[in-house]
């Protein structure tokens, strides 16, 4: 017997034992009344996958499903380790139909010739991940940058069609045309009849995914069959010339070099899958998304007045609102997942958009937050090696069309409607989504420039770097803390509470320019949820941040912040707990001791500066620690004697700094002999130097997940190395300092270069930081991605 390795619940019987049907599960188990109840093709599931799978995902997170034939998984960490073993979890009968048709639809079928074979999405090792590595050149975010002129013309192009009108269902006159569009573009094959091609793709998904009535499944066979010989005509056309630009020609180019791994019924099965997967995922995700965004009115008014918002609302709006809501597998072997035994042959229905309201994973799960920092965790996409090829080309389209909405109709609002979907498990987007607006007021009547900006939005192809995550805020006061150094008090412009923070954390200031951000750390009350307080240093010699708060910032300014993030975490377990600031350095140690003060903890804080008169906050911290505080005044003539201080290792005893580098650097040499990971350090400055190729040495990556290695020349970075190869990893600061890129090491020697990991950390493998270390002597490292 196999075993996901995933955080368990109890084991033994799965049922939340309140009322219990007859039905019994293949292994025994009782099935309960609301597992017995369960049906995806009900108006419930359509609706709202998540709402309606709740009770499950809270006390029953995998069940049984009678009606259904299938266990029922809803929880993110049991979904993502079945992702992660395709092995056990076969994706096989992903395409399967999952209501069986009669025979005179599959007389139907067969008068056509149909056999849809194995594509990525159901392939099973060994011949899916060759077939997957020799496609994947052209959805990697490089290759799709040249796609989005194209997007952005047609996008504008659509909108001038109705903008005059007042009212416009958003479905039927621009979302399901644009993507299939785009789709056949991009896979190479000539416009056809938009309308016909949206009946073969639905067509399609009800064949497969969803519950058609017997009197229904005729019609749908003829369809489908259409569909199949459609998808062979074309084919069959590029054949005669295999030398286009899309994906479809390069797969023949391919097939020329390999083709005993991209062979023919191989071609015809991804042409026919590939029309449907490149357009109706988009096209409902994208109505998802303007529905959502538009049932939150203040959350509309943000992003059409910060489209730097758009890359990470689209992700919110993947996780909230997808238009994926669950996937299938088949078990291969006896196994477990979340303390349930699964024998080998059992179906699974695995509800991804039930994960993406995990409240284990996303914090106030339902809450629509655009600016999530771990938004892009979704598994909308899915994960590892049978994750959706097409996502950033996805992600492209559904930027530029919500950004084509907010820069030309901010004022649109939602219709009285009443929404419908096409009833099936897996594919969900509103038939229909009614719009309507104020054309007297469209902005450019007075902006004709509006139409179509000299520079527009930028797109972000791939997964949305943290650092593009801004939150706007007030200065509500700016104080003098000491010589040289100003405190600011920001607030929300709407009044509303600030997010919640803990000591050691930092926010990210944009200086006047979405280029030149700043981190400082938070130095208020945690308690207080009405503010976020920071203390700002006039560094002349420093990189500009300083400066520009100093001489441009005042009561009343707007300013665009990111965080806060915290990677610099109190120990609250800890016995004793030595505290040492140095000058600036006093920010995050000050929050760090009062937390001590309110937890008991024994503490003392040590503070050095050139002067009592460049010591920020020292009244506050004298009346707040009394005797714990010692104050070290170079002017008065006190210096802090690190060697004195910590000549004796004390077992039990935590050490939290941070200031300027020399002090931080003694400290590190003092602690060499106390017990591993007693000091806890944080750095505002990069050690960092360019990378240099003549230096470096190139190193192979295996992404167990993925199944797939990538190589990292000596003159990039492993994070760009990833990117290159279409595999999602957050960043923000690219220095290693922020810790947003850290992956998972499974084996392999790290040439650690960040200032985040602590030295039993290091010395445990297990973590490094893509931005910038890499693999010992060129060795080969495996990752978890």
């Amino acid at each position: 017997m196999s075993s996901v390795d995933v955080p368990r619940r109890a084991t033994g019987c799965p049922v939340a034992h309140g009322a219990l049907s007859a039905e019994r599960t293949p292994t025994g188990c009782p099935v309960s009344q609301r597992a017995a109840d369960f049906d995806p093709f009900e108006d419930g599931y359509q609706q709202d996958p998540p709402e309606y799978v709740r009770w499950a995902r809270e006390k029953e997170p995998i069940f049984w499903s009678p009606k259904l034939g299938y266990w029922v998984v809803t929880r993110y960490d049991d979904i993502k380790a079945i992702f992660r073993d395709n092995i056990t979890f076969s994706p096989a009968i992903a395409l399967e139909k999952i209501t069986p048709t009669g025979d005179e639809a599959n007389a139907v079928l067969a008068s056509y010739g149909f056999a849809l074979n194995r594509t990525l999405v159901n392939e099973d090792e060994p011949a899916h991940m060759p077939r997957r590595r020799a496609l994947m050149d052209p959805f990697t975010p490089e290759e799709l940058k040249h796609h989005e002129p194209m997007v952005r013309q047609l996008a504008r192009e659509y909108v001038d069609r109705f903008i005059e009108d007042g009212r416009a269902d958003l479905v039927d006159q621009m979302l399901w045309e644009v993507p299939l569009t785009v789709a056949l573009h991009f896979l190479g094959v000539p416009e056809e009849d938009m309308d016909t091609l949206r009946k073969y793709s639905i067509a399609h998904t009800v064949n497969t995914w969803g519950r058609p009535k017997p009197e229904e499944q005729v019609a749908v066979a003829h369809a489908v069959g259409n569909f199949w010989q459609f998808a062979g005509k074309v084919l069959d056309k590029m054949r005669e010339n295999p030398e286009g630009g899309g994906w479809m020609q390069y797969g023949l180019r391919k097939q020329r070099e390999l083709p005993e791994v991209v062979t023919d019924s191989y071609l015809h099965s991804m042409m026919m899958a590939g029309i449907v997967a490149a357009h109706e995922t988009t096209a409902n995700a994208t109505a998802n998304a303007m529905k959502l965004l538009l049932q939150h009115p203040d959350v509309w008014r943000e992003v059409c007045e910060d489209p730097s918002l758009i890359p990470n609302a689209v992700e919110e709006c993947l996780r909230h609102n997808g238009s994926v809501a669950a996937w299938r597998r088949i078990v291969t072997a006896d196994t477990q997942v979340g303390g349930v035994d699964l024998p080998k042959g059992s179906k699974l229905l695995i509800v991804t958009s039930s994960a993406n309201h995990d409240q284990a994973h996303f914090a106030d799960a339902d809450f629509f937050d655009i600016r999530r920092d771990n938004a892009s965790d979704h598994l909308t996409f899915g994960y590892g090696s049978h994750q959706c090829m097409g996502k950033n080309l996805a992600r492209m389209e559904m930027q530029i069309f919500l950004e084509e909405f907010a820069r030309r109709l901010p004022h649109m609002r939602l219709a009285e409607q009443q929404f419908s979907y096409v009833p099936n498990t897996s594919f969900r987007g509103p038939e229909h989504l009614w719009v309507e607006w104020d054309a007297a007021l469209n902005p450019e009547r007075a902006q004709p420039a509006l139409r179509e900006p000299e520079v527009p939005v930028p797109v972000r192809v791939g997964e949305p770097s943290k650092g593009a995550i801004t939150r706007p805020v007030v200065v509500e006061r700016v104080t003098r803390a000491a010589d040289g150094i100003v405190r600011l008090r920001l607030v929300a412009p709407d009044g509303r509470p600030m997010p919640r923070w803990t000591p050691g954390s930092h926010i990210d200031i944009e200086c006047g320019h979405p280029d030149l951000s700043r981190q400082y750390s938070l130095c208020g009350d945690p308690d207080d949820a009405n503010a976020l307080e920071i203390a700002v240093l006039h560094e002349p010699e420093g990189r500009g941040g300083s400066a520009w708060v100093h001489a441009n910032v005042k009561a009343g300014d707007k300013l665009k912040i990111r965080g806060p993030r915290n990677h610099f975490h109190l120990d609250e377990s800890a016995k004793k707990v030595i505290f040492i600031a140095g000058g600036i350095g006093i920010t995050p140690v000050s929050a760090m001791a009062r937390r001590a003060r309110a937890l008991g903890i024994d503490y003392t804080l040590h503070y050095s500066g050139r002067s009592r008169s460049s010591m920020a906050m020292l009244d506050e911290l004298a009346a707040m620690h009394s005797d714990r505080l010692v104050v070290y005044a170079g002017d008065e003539g006190r210096r802090n004697d690190l060697a004195a201080l910590l000549s004796t290792p004390e077992p039990g005893t935590q050490v939290y700094a941070c200031g300027p580098k020399r002090m931080l650097t003694a400290l590190e040499s003092q602690c060499a002999a106390w017990p591993e990971d007693t000091l806890h350090i944080e750095h505002f400055e990069s050690t960092l130097r360019t990378l240099d190729p003549s230096r470096e040495q190139a190193f192979e990556v295996e992404l167990k997940d993925s199944g797939i290695v990538v190589h990292v020349p000596a003159d990039q970075t492993l994070l760009n190395a990833l990117r290159g190869a279409n595999i999602d990893v957050q960043s923000d600061c690219e220095e290693g300092l922020c810790g947003s890129c850290e992956v998972r090491v499974l084996g392999g020697r790290i040439d650690h270069r960040d200032v985040v990991l602590t030295r039993a950390e290091r010395d445990a493998g297990a973590r490094m930081m893509a931005c910038c270390s890499r693999a010992c002597g060129g060795e080969k490292l495996v990752l978890e991605l």
